[in-house]
């Protein structure tokens, strides 16, 4: 008969039954302290929740840290850091270890440690997981934040219970799945972000570069000189006009509300609140542009909707959608942004811009080839959601 207080995981591999123990961080790893005294290290590092251990300057796209870096920990390959500064999504900050670089620079508001009694790609996943929020949440100053750090001493932060198995084959096992979940999760991330960017680059070179009236590259057959329009002159535009928020609900059964960018999720309405007034319409396969903060993200609905004030509706066929999403990774919108503290555009702006239009039949090729390019991105993206999800799931059920 199982001890009730004894610990389990509710899915474990093959042949463990042994319950799990509880550690304190302590008696399985040891403090570092390492000052970069003799400048071994110039790379500054920070910790990315998504991606660990990265390189500061790529992460910023500029240094935080300080020219000099001596008074810095050295981190070497293999060692954690703990990064105290709440983020979205993570309420207790991140633990991870250095992977990517032989050795780097911290700050020394970071906490850095070394496994040395237990497997260290199980302690990677241990800390993928949110089984360790409890103890630092318990051991972390009540309602304490320094500049959006938790306040929670070293001392105590080692004081921290984990919940692991005793044998070491059971953490060698569990740290080595996840860390192929981890690799194929790596690979399909690198091929959606290598599609992203064939796609930019294709936007470039199939539309005409500023003053330019044909573009660096088009389809065979197509020779004649792209024309300067008015978007307003092209397509209609419908602003949107917000229903009264008490008749706002969650009832799929009403009409779906498009507000802003948060009912948007990859250039798609994400059905997320309902109404069941209705002010301005954009129907089926219409394009919905946002014309609140952030201005000028762009999306199209696979439903009839409601709109809202922080958003436009458009009818427009795909070149114009592509068209409209290049304008908006250029930064068209922010010339016309209105207000220091909250970006907008109106009616005139929007029917005013003025796009590089070619032939309708030369708008459907380049229409086409990128609703195909699209379609691909969005295949490798739901690809990837589902490992994410998975990996979660498995997190999950295999922790304590």
């Amino acid at each position: 008969m199982k001890d009730k207080q004894a610990k389990y995981p509710q899915l474990r591999f093959k042949g463990f039954t042994d319950p799990w123990e509880k550690r304190k961080l302590s008696s399985i790893s040891e403090r570092v302290t390492r000052k970069n005294k003799n400048n071994e290290s110039t790379l500054p590092l920070t910790i990315s929740a998504q991606d660990g251990l990265v390189d500061q300057n790529d992460f910023f796209n500029k240094q935080v840290a300080s020219r000099d870096v001596t008074g810095y920990f050295l981190v070497k390959n293999g060692e954690f850091a703990y990064n105290k500064s709440y983020s979205n999504g993570y309420p207790w900050g991140a633990i991870k270890r250095l992977d990517k670089y032989d050795m780097g620079v911290l700050s020394t508001l970071y906490i850095v440690f070394r496994p040395t009694k237990i497997n260290s790609q199980f302690l990677v996943s241990y800390y993928d997981t949110t089984r360790w929020y409890r103890e630092v949440s318990k051991n972390a100053a009540e309602g304490a934040r320094n500049h959006g750090l938790l306040n929670i001493a070293p001392t105590d932060f080692f004081n921290t219970l984990l919940v692991v198995p005793k044998i070491v084959d059971e953490q060698q096992k569990i740290g080595s799945f996840f860390k192929q979940l981890d690799d194929i999760i790596a690979l399909h991330q690198r091929k959606l972000d290598l599609l992203k960017e064939q796609k930019k680059g294709y936007l470039q070179k199939m539309f005409p570069k500023n003053g330019a009236k044909v573009p660096e590259l088009r389809f065979a057959g197509f020779a004649d000189a792209w024309e300067q329009r008015k978007l307003g002159d092209e397509v209609r535009i419908v602003m949107g006009q917000s229903p009264n928020s008490e008749n706002y609900t969650d009832d799929p059964n009403d009409y779906i509300l498009v507000q802003g960018n948060a009912d948007m999720k990859n250039g798609r309405v994400l059905p997320r609140v309902w109404t069941t007034q209705v002010t301005k319409q954009a129907e089926k396969d219409d394009l919905i542009l946002s014309v609140r903060a952030p201005v000028g993200d762009i999306g199209k609905t696979a439903y009839d909707v409601v709109i809202g004030r922080g958003v436009a509706a458009i009818k427009g066929n795909e070149f114009i959608f592509q068209n409209l999403g290049k304008m908006k990774s250029d930064g068209y919108w922010t010339r016309y942004s209105t207000g220091s503290t909250f970006e907008s555009i109106n009616s005139t702006d929007i029917k005013e811009a003025i796009i590089s239009v070619p032939a309708i039949e030369e708008q459907d090729k380049i229409g086409s080839f990128f609703k195909l390019l699209d379609n691909t991105i969005a295949l490798h993206q739901r690809k990837l959601e589902k490992l994410q999800e998975l990996k979660k799931g498995y997190l999950q059920k295999m922790f304590c």
